[in-house]
């Protein structure tokens, strides 16, 4: 009996010592599969995992057109529980599936964590809590200097 795609990575992409992050369908038969590691990714990672889904896939008669493996990027996607303990603190924005009554769907502030099934956030020294069912996607929002702002005077 094959495996589901998804249970079939989340067997095999920890095991390789990669966190696997989220799985895509594109047009055309194109799979993404982004993976994740505490200290970064390399090209070599990703060519390395691309190579083993690939046999993999073969085996498992997986069909696809097209596979691209890569890293989720700096405004990584969160979506799992791990995932919202790991970045507490940090700030994300979060769309909503459906706008609240003032109509806003988008939000975004420090992620306090999954709370309670809330995604909560910090916003402004507000607190805002949305039901995790509500919630469309949490996405981190990498946050840079101003430019100039190392300068010495």
């Amino acid at each position: 009996m094959a495996l589901n795609l998804q249970t079939l990575l989340e067997e095999t992409v920890p095991g390789m010592g990669y966190e696997l992050v989220d799985v895509e369908f594109g047009s055309r038969g194109l799979l993404r599969v982004f993976i994740d590691k505490p200290e970064g990714l390399t090209i070599d990672d990703c060519v390395a995992v691309s190579n083993h889904l690939t046999r993999l896939f073969m085996v498992e008669n997986i069909a696809y057109e097209r596979l691209e493996v890569s890293s989720p990027g700096m405004d990584r996607p969160l979506k799992k529980v791990a995932d919202f303990e790991r970045f507490a603190g940090e700030a994300v924005k979060v769309k909503l599936r459906v706008p609240q009554e003032d109509g806003r769907r988008h939000f975004s502030g420090k992620l306090l964590g999954l709370i309670d099934g809330n995604v909560t956030i910090e916003q402004q020294n507000e607190t805002l809590r949305f039901p995790r069912q509500t919630v469309d996607r949490v996405r981190l929002d990498p946050q840079f200097p101003e430019p100039g702002a190392n300068k010495k005077k």
